[in-house]
């Protein structure tokens, strides 16, 4: 997978960047700065291609998963980011995955079907339309969510089976809703002071 990664100071989180439809592994860059100026950044581009555009997992059509190739594409990228961690010497246990839209879906993906190794994420615009989900409970997740009142892509219906899934299993989460699909600032303000409390904890 075509990734870059930015070293920062070694006790701090690794960023996990995981793009939209249509970015790569530098789109997020700036945000996971804003994020945490000390924080290494890891940007992954998807190696799906949709009309051109990368994403992380093939869909059917609008709001519908291929869910085979999620399950494929997620265990490939969990098993990537294990590599690129023995490779650049940092723990899964300093990843904190941070998706925008589709790639907040993978992460989704990654934190419900490898709880044991990802267990803390900021997901900005999820969704997860998918049949069968695992039952594990999920009490040592921590999870930073945003939805749109408005969001043309995900419906306020979609965004609450998404915060359900999290609070059924007993996550700690945290959200804020926002007017639309696009990043605002409130929300990655709100973000960046849940991750850090969460790292001073």
């Amino acid at each position: 997978m075509n990734f870059i990664f930015h070293q920062g100071k070694p006790a701090a989180p690794v960023l996990v960047l995981l793009h939209g439809t249509g970015g790569d592994e530098r789109s997020l860059l700036d945000l996971g700065h804003d994020l945490d100026p000390q924080a290494s950044l890891l940007g992954i581009r998807g190696n799906v291609l949709e009309n051109g555009m990368p994403r992380y997992f093939k869909r059917l059509s609008e709001g519908i998963y291929d869910e085979e190739d999620l399950m494929f594409r997620g265990q490939e990228l969990a098993a990537f980011i294990q590599e690129v961690a023995k490779e650049k010497g940092f723990s899964i246990e300093q990843v904190v995955l941070v998706g925008y839209s589709n790639g907040a879906n993978i992460a989704l993906n990654l934190l419900l079907e490898f709880s044991a190794l990802f267990q803390k994420a900021i997901l900005y615009h999820p969704m997860y339309p998918v049949s069968k989900l695992p039952n594990h409970l999920l009490a040592q997740t921590n999870v930073f969510m945003s939805f749109g009142l408005k969001d043309p892509i995900v419906s306020v219906e979609d965004s609450k089976y998404v915060q359900a899934i999290f609070e059924s299993r007993g996550a700690q989460i945290e959200y804020v809703w926002t007017p639309s699909h696009q990043l605002t600032y409130q929300e990655v303000e709100k973000s960046r002071k849940w991750l850090k409390q969460l790292v001073e904890k």
